[in-house]
């Protein structure tokens, strides 16, 4: 599996929101820079649009990042991504990306870059197995579009830690399949008491449902909502994502 190939070490994050400080953005000593893929092959969400918008904006106020948004699978050439530090997808179906192209992507994570995926970034590309052991599994069904409790399973990572135990949020919540619990990292999961666990197209997994996580792969299962886009919990969220996937912070 890719997951011994590459060592990605892959810490799933496997959820959602962050804090943005009264203060303001801390500052990165090193700006890194972002490639950002918004291509849908599938449904397009409303919100890729904004998200744009708001990721360049968070580069900009911390200092942390530049931001090249494309939907040109073209810039997934080794040349090309020697540009960047990490790559994020927003992204569904499958994406017209050649064999040439994918090995581009692959290569660049395997020499230690980072890779951030948002919301439909799982519900990408289902007939490449490589792509399912990068993100760490496959989008299957959402059965909750509400009000729910997401657990902080981690609340030692630097991600993370300034949720507390606990928050709500208001978002449709992705069910996982495949999910590569031994090689990820858990940092948030749905409490499965905030749900009706008897609703339609719910599956039941031993490893419940993961929101977030990450490895230098960092994956954020929120992010339909476009009130979710403008939460700073979840603006900050993104921001120590990629800051972490850049090796900007431990």
């Amino acid at each position: 599996m890719l997951k011994h190939e590459l060592s990605f070490s892959l810490l799933l994050s496997f959820v959602l929101v962050a804090i943005v400080p009264q203060a303001g953005y801390s500052r990165a000593d090193k700006k890194g820079r972002l490639l950002y893929m918004t291509l849908s092959k599938g449904y397009k969400h409303q919100t890729v649009e904004i998200s744009e918008q708001i990721v360049k904006e968070i580069g900009e106020k911390s200092g942390a990042f530049d931001t090249t948004v494309t939907e040109d699978v073209g810039a997934f050439t080794k040349a090309n991504l020697k540009n960047y530090d990490a790559v994020m997808f927003y992204t569904t179906g499958e994406l017209p990306m050649s064999d040439e192209e994918k090995s581009a992507l692959v290569d660049f994570l395997r020499s230690g870059h980072g890779f951030v995926g948002v919301h439909s970034a799982t519900d990408t590309f289902y007939t490449w197995g490589t792509y399912g052991d990068i993100i760490g599994g496959w989008f299957n069904d959402h059965p909750w579009h509400q009000l729910v409790t997401i657990d902080v399973v981690d609340p030692k990572s630097k991600l993370v830690s300034f949720l507390g135990n606990s928050f709500q949020v208001n978002d449709e919540i992705y069910q996982v399949s495949d999910f590569k619990a031994e090689t990820t990292r858990v940092l948030l999961r749905l409490d499965p008491k905030s749900v009706d666990l008897h609703a339609r197209g719910v599956h039941t997994r031993y490893y419940g449902w993961p929101v977030a996580g990450k490895g230098r792969v960092y994956y954020n299962g929120l992010g339909h909502e476009e009130a979710v886009w403008n939460d700073p919990r979840y603006q900050e969220m993104l921001l120590n994502g990629i800051k972490w996937v850049m090796r900007q912070i431990d």
